[in-house]
């Protein structure tokens, strides 16, 4: 479909009114006056719209080529990001990397890596997204995001993936100080734990098995979005459950969790970083390798 607003009009548009006068304009778009005169005129007659008014001594934009070009600034501003970000493509950066996070970890263990990548200087925009369970492999799967990290192995659907290993995932069976287990004999047995609603957080996955862990038969749930969540409604004494060690090292120390040893004890998990094997985008590959050598996540694991 033809029309009469090309980028180069809005160039000329925009320079004159930067300029004061269509000379100045000419000037800095190294054009002779009568060129930038003709590309007003032939605008004018396609729109069939007055864009200058020419009673006065000099040229002044008419409310219609005031807005006119206030609405082009953006279409303008959008073709250069446009050229930008093609240029950025066809030297390998992502125009957006997606990471998906295992809820196990907190959002702020990958503040350090993201902050170092923001000094590079590159324009890729970062986009982090929480997920539960087996719904970090989905996410990857699905191309929801474009790396993983806290992949587990115990949920790894079939396909080309790469993983790097980052570390074990501990876990603590806790309950609120004021609960009834929280005096009950240890170790807990299941015909103990199994009268109280466990509190358990919802697996993020859409087309994978979901899973769950840590929940005996019989056992009542309350379901919540996420870990922080359901530190959160333990601590409110609404359910029991097994929590990541290193996440509720602080409430445990403020006595607003108390550790209770279970009979038999959950097993720690080995979480990974996780990508699509034939993904090579240059922000991915230095998230991966940032990742694979820094100690950031290192707080909230306990070793390989």
């Amino acid at each position: 479909m033809h029309t009469a607003i090309t980028i180069d009009a809005l160039k000329v548009l925009d320079a004159i009114d930067r300029k004061g006068s269509f000379a100045g304009a000419a000037s800095v778009l190294f054009r002779v006056p009568s060129a930038i005169s003709y590309t007003v005129q032939k605008l004018e007659e396609d729109l069939n719209v007055d864009i200058f008014d020419r009673s006065g001594h000099r040229a002044a934009l008419t409310p219609a080529g005031r807005y006119l070009l206030e609405e082009g600034r953006s279409l303008l501003a959008a073709a250069e990001a446009l050229a930008h970000t093609t240029r950025q493509v066809a030297e390998g950066w992502e125009t957006r990397l997606r990471i998906g996070f295992n809820s196990l970890l907190p959002a702020e263990c990958l503040f350090p890596a993201i902050r170092a990548f923001q000094q590079l200087d590159v324009p890729v925009d970062v986009q982090l997204t929480e997920e539960v369970f087996a719904g970090a492999w989905d996410a990857l799967q699905s191309r929801r995001v474009d790396l993983i990290v806290g992949a587990d192995q115990i949920s790894k659907p079939a396909g080309h993936f790469t993983t790097s290993p980052l570390g074990l995932v501990e876990f603590v069976f806790a309950v609120a100080p004021d609960h009834p287990l929280a005096h009950q004999p240890e170790p807990l047995r299941e015909s103990d734990i199994a009268p109280f609603p466990a509190v358990v957080a919802a697996d993020t996955s859409r087309s994978l098995t979901p899973g769950n862990a840590g929940i005996f038969q019989r056992q009542r749930t309350f379901t919540v979005t996420n870990i922080n969540q359901k530190i959160e409604a333990q601590q409110a004494g609404l359910g029991v459950g097994w929590l990541p060690a290193a996440r509720i090292r602080q409430q445990l120390e403020r006595g607003t969790l108390v550790s209770k040893p279970v009979h038999e004890p959950r097993q720690a998990i080995a979480i990974h970083l996780a990508r699509r094997s034939g993904d090579k985008g240059k922000a991915l590959l230095w998230f991966w390798e940032y990742l694979r050598k820094s100690s950031d996540l290192q707080p909230w694991l306990s070793g390989q």
